[in-house]
C-alpha cells in the first residue's frame, strides 16, 4: 500500500535518524551559507595576522558602509539585501580591475590615475601632521627671520620716450639733449613737438627693473637726477638696448608691521611648516625604497664631455652622487 506524502517525508526522516546519517535540516542552504560564512572568517582572520598579499581583496564593513552611503544619498533610502549584495560586487569587480591594471602597468602615462594616489596618499599624510603651538613671540621671531616677504621695497614711477622707428644711440641722445634743452625741457613731456610716444611706469620695486632691464640699468635709474631724461642701455631676453628714460618720483621703502600683518604672518607660517612636515613625512618613507637614478646615454655622454672639458676640480663640480 502507498503511504500518503507526508507520512512517507516523516518515515524517512525517522528512518535517516534510526541509521546515524545526518538530520534533514543539515540540509537547509542558509545553514551552508553561515557554516560558509564562518569559514571564510576564519580564514580571512588567518590571512590578516600574516603579512599582507597583494593577491588577497578583502571585502570588508567599510565597503558596505561606503556602498549604502553613495546609494542613500541618491536614491533616498538604504538599499535592501540583493541591492546591496549588487553594489559589494561592483566594488569587487573595479577592485580586481584596478589591481589588473596596476599590475599590467596600465597607469603608466596616466596622469589622473597617479594624481588621484598622489592626492590621497597627501591626505594620509595630512591628516597625521599636527602644528605646533605658536605664540605671539614665535610668530615675531618667524616675522623678524622673513622680513623680505612682509618689507615694502622702494618703488620707482619712470618714463620712456619711444621714437617712431628703430632709434641708435647717437639718434637718441640728441633726442634726450632736445627734451632736456628744448621747448619740453627737463620737466616736460615726450610728444607733441618731439614726435615721441610716452610709456608711463608707476611702482616698480628693485626686483621688477632688474628683471625686465637687467641690474645695470637699475642701479643707474635709481642714482638718476629725478626729471632728467637718460639714456640707458638696458638688456632684455640677452639682447642689448637703448633706451630714453627719465626718473619721475622715487617712494622709500616701508618696513613692515607684525601687527597689523599678524594674520597674514599666521597664515604664512601655518603653510610653511605643514610643509615642512609634509616633506619630512615625505622623506621617512623614501628611506623604505632602494632609488636608483638613471640617465640617458645621451645625457650621460655630455656631462661626460662637460667634465673632461674643462680644468675645474670634481669637487667644483658637485663630484660623483653617493
Amino acid at each position: 500500500m502507498t503511504m500518503p506524502p507526508a507520512e512517507a517525508r516523516a518515515a524517512s526522516t525517522s528512518s535517516s535518524s534510526s541509521k546515524g546519517g545526518w538530520p534533514s535540516w543539515t540540509r537547509e542552504p542558509l545553514l551552508h551559507f553561515l557554516l560558509l560564512g564562518g569559514v571564510l572568517f576564519g580564514v580571512d582572520h588567518v590571512m590578516v595576522s600574516r603579512a599582507d598579499d597583494p593577491m588577497r581583496i578583502v571585502v570588508g564593513p567599510e565597503v558596505d558602509a561606503e556602498a549604502t552611503q553613495v546609494f542613500t544619498a541618491s536614491r533616498g533610502r538604504a538599499p535592501d539585501a540583493k541591492e546591496l549584495a549588487a553594489l559589494r560586487q561592483v566594488w569587487l569587480d573595479n577592485e580586481v580591475l584596478y589591481r589588473e591594471g596596476l599590475a599590467l602597468q596600465l597607469d603608466k602615462g596616466d596622469t589622473a590615475i597617479r594624481e588621484r594616489v598622489i592626492f590621497k596618499s597627501l591626505s594620509m599624510i595630512d591628516a597625521g601632521v599636527k602644528l605646533p603651538p605658536a605664540d605671539d613671540a614665535h610668530l615675531r621671531g618667524w616675522f623678524e627671520s622673513h622680513r623680505e616677504k612682509y618689507d615694502d621695497p622702494a618703488r620707482f614711477d619712470f618714463e620712456e620716450a619711444v621714437l617712431a622707428g628703430d632709434a641708435d644711440e647717437a639718434a637718441l641722445r640728441a633726442f634726450v639733449a632736445k627734451l632736456n634743452g628744448g621747448a619740453g625741457g627737463a620737466n616736460g613731456g615726450a610728444s607733441g613737438d618731439t614726435g615721441a610716444g610716452l610709456r608711463v611706469f608707476k611702482g616698480r620695486p628693485h626686483a621688477n627693473l632688474v628683471q625686465s632691464y637687467g641690474a645695470d640699468f637699475a642701479k643707474a635709474i635709481e642714482s638718476s637726477t629725478v626729471g632728467e631724461w637718460r639714456v640707458f642701455r638696458t638688456v632684455e631676453g640677452g639682447n642689448p638696448a637703448w633706451r630714453a628714460m627719465r626718473l619721475v618720483s622715487t617712494t622709500p621703502a616701508r618696513p613692515g608691521d607684525f601687527n597689523r600683518l599678524r594674520g597674514v604672518v599666521l597664515q604664512d607660517w601655518t603653510d610653511a611648516t605643514l610643509s615642512e612636515q609634509r616633506s619630512a613625512a615625505v622623506l621617512a618613507l623614501s628611506r623604505k625604497y632602494t632609488i636608483r637614478r638613471e640617465t640617458t646615454a645621451t645625457t650621460a655622454t655630455a656631462a661626460t664631455a662637460a667634465i673632461t672639458s674643462t680644468t675645474a676640480p670634481a669637487a667644483a663640480l658637485g663630484g660623483e652622487s653617493k
